[in-house]
């Protein structure tokens, strides 16, 4: 019952977004595709992962496992950070057609701007302290009962 609660809420209050993952989904349609608590899994081979209403874009190789490998598998960080994910399509769930003003542009931008990654990588500060990244890795904690990413820190010294 809440697969079927969690699908409908994605394609009504988070249609947006859902129709913005189906688009990508589509477009990554020969790539490996799976289940996970009622969102839809796409492996591809893109550096950086996102979530778009029920449709998750996973990495299948996280780059910043060379980093982290003394502390973790690469199966241990593909599943954290899929909780991590997961917790983003909850957060659709919560905000719908508000996720991509209230999540989407800040976390790209705090992502992928040059002057915020230097500012993680200056001062030592984890992706995932951000709102949007530290209140995904809460909730895909809390549904799944399985740890995210928490302050992992996955930027490169010399990047």
């Amino acid at each position: 019952m809440r697969i079927v609660l969690y699908c409908l809420l994605q394609c009504t209050w988070g249609v947006l977004q859902s129709v913005l993952g189906l688009f990508n989904f589509m477009l990554h349609i020969h790539d490996n595709h799976y289940f996970y608590h009622g969102c839809i899994v796409t492996e591809w081979n893109h550096p950086s992962s996102v979530s778009l209403g029920m449709f998750v874009f996973v990495t299948k190789e996280p780059f910043f496992y060379e980093k982290l490998k003394d502390q973790y598998t690469i199966e241990e960080l593909s599943q954290r950070l899929l909780v991590h994910e997961y917790g983003h399509t909850i957060q659709s769930l919560i905000l719908g057609p508000l996720y991509l003003i209230v999540i989407g542009i800040p976390s790209t931008l705090w992502g992928f701007l040059p002057s915020c990654n230097k500012k993680r990588r200056t001062k030592r500060i984890s992706y995932f302290s951000f709102f949007t990244e530290k209140w995904a890795n809460h909730l895909g904690e809390r549904i799944t009962r399985h740890r995210s990413m928490e302050n992992l820190m996955i930027e490169s010294s010399n990047s």
